[in-house]
């Protein structure tokens, strides 16, 4: 009988295209959608992620993401060393500054201001040069896709010349020098990110009694960060927050307060429901040119259970099929796109919900045929 689900699905491949098209796009649709949604929510919090060795981040009590910077004296440093069960605890300077290309133009960037003598909270990937070139005079690293782009040089064509080692540049009317280029995840605002030492960084930013924007901390062996945070909170009145609760702290904040979920869960929704129409359509429409070879074999003894199981046959290969391939398309999609500025990211579990949404679409589409072929009467065979 599964032979004969199979031969009746494809012996009319018009139809049968028709229904493999209309799962394929709402699974591309909801993958690509969710993919990039993903992707630009992950930007969000690169920066967290690429500091890498603390185990605690201590700021203001009220910044609510990595770039709501709220600056502390510099006083917080040494009260947060002091705290029992904290092995290390280095500064760690962040802010937008701006660079004078070498047409006149002026670009945002993301300084970063690394402690002077560990340069904790580095990039996690040196493309060219090296970490320790920062303690070099006037030293910076410009990580590879800034360097490329919004700080390129112009050339007499007006063509782009990527910054390389040796050249010079200006922050905020101070002269930086590139020592190094590095790979960063990046920013959600897609502004080059620049990494110094945290007193070469505290020169460049304009002058304020306090410039302090984090503290990286390091918990001794035996404490665990979520007890410790819990101690540095009860006796600085600090914010203090692991690597994971700071990056769940970051992303709510954009869940929350940006329109982002809205306008990407429209497209999801949309691509959710063209599949139902596409698919149900087709396939219901499909189930009403075969009602006499339904009836045939229920005239010839097969019951109700062994024609459903023929029909969720029939719409879990045009759903497995249809799956493949509006997921491979999208993944294509991620290949292709991978070193521009879209964000796109496919993790396992957003390819399992796009596995149940595209099995909530082949049970929608199912469903009219499912009733029509149990309210059949064999008889129909006859007329």
């Amino acid at each position: 009988m599964n032979y004969v689900a199979f031969k009746m699905l494809t012996g009319d491949r018009a139809k049968y295209l028709g229904i493999v098209f209309g799962v394929a796009f709402a699974s591309l649709l909801i993958t690509q959608q969710a993919g990039i949604f993903v992707g630009l929510m992950s930007r969000t919090y690169g920066a967290i992620e690429d500091a890498g060795q603390p185990d605690i981040w201590v700021m203001e009590e009220k910044v609510q993401f990595i770039d709501d910077v709220k600056p502390m004296s510099d006083t917080e440093l040494y009260r947060v060393r002091g705290v029992a069960g904290v092995e290390w605890a280095v500064p760690l300077y962040r802010g937008l500054l701006k660079a004078r290309l070498d047409d006149g133009n002026y670009q945002a960037c993301f300084v970063s201001g690394l402690d002077d003598e560990t340069l904790t909270g580095g990039p996690p990937e040196m493309l060219e040069g090296k970490l320790s070139d920062l303690r070099q005079a006037d030293a910076i690293i410009v990580n590879d896709v800034g360097a490329a782009g919004m700080l390129a040089k112009r050339g007499p064509n007006g063509q782009k010349i990527p910054l390389k080692i040796g050249d010079v540049i200006e922050l905020n009317d101070h002269r930086a020098k590139v020592v190094g280029i590095c790979r960063v995840s990046r920013t959600f605002n897609s502004q080059p990110s620049i990494f110094t030492t945290y007193t070469r960084a505290t020169t460049f930013a304009p002058f304020e009694r306090k410039l302090l924007s984090f503290v990286l901390v390091k918990a001794k062996p035996g404490i665990t960060p979520a007890d410790l945070c819990q101690r540095i909170r009860e006796d600085t009145g600090l914010g203090a927050y692991t690597q994971k609760q700071f990056i769940d702290k970051t992303y709510n904040y954009f869940f929350e307060n940006t329109g982002i979920p809205i306008n990407f869960g429209i497209s999801v929704t949309l691509g959710f429901f063209v599949g139902v129409a596409i698919a149900g359509q087709t396939f219901y429409q499909f189930t009403l040119e075969n009602l006499k070879h339904f009836g045939a074999l229920k005239a010839m003894g097969a019951g109700n259970v062994q024609l459903l199981k023929m029909i969720l046959l029939q719409a879990g290969l045009v759903g497995g099929v249809g799956y493949g391939i509006g997921v491979g398309v999208a993944s294509v999609f991620g290949y292709l796109t991978r070193n521009s500025e879209l964000s796109f990211l496919l993790p396992w579990w957003l390819m399992i919900g796009t596995a149940g949404a595209v099995l909530l679409i082949c049970l929608a589409a199912s469903a009219l045929s499912l009733l029509k072929v149990l309210r059949l009467e064999p008889a129909i065979v006859f007329k």
